[in-house]
């Protein structure tokens, strides 16, 4: 699977765990996740590659107490450092 396409996955599996999304051209300086007024987002700095944004996106999926028992596809998983649940 590309890198494009394990962002979209990523990203799909964050907004079914609740997470909104917004892509904002950051520079290069930021970017990450954070909770405002209840609500999950994920922002994604637009001047970073694909794979960067991937990157930031895994680091808050890996922070997502919920994301042992989401579903999603074995190369997600494996990025993630999950299991399948039984």
């Amino acid at each position: 699977m590309h890198t494009v396409e394990l962002l979209e996955a990523a990203l799909a599996l964050a907004g079914q765990l609740g997470y909104r999304t917004r892509q904002e051209w950051l520079d290069g300086r930021g970017g990450g996740c954070c909770e405002i007024h209840g609500r999950k987002w994920i922002f994604l700095d637009l001047a970073l590659s694909a794979e960067e944004q991937l990157d930031q996106v895994l680091t808050a999926l890996r922070a997502e107490p919920a994301i042992t028992t989401a579903a999603m596809n074995d190369e997600l998983r494996r990025l993630l450092g999950t299991r399948k649940s039984a």
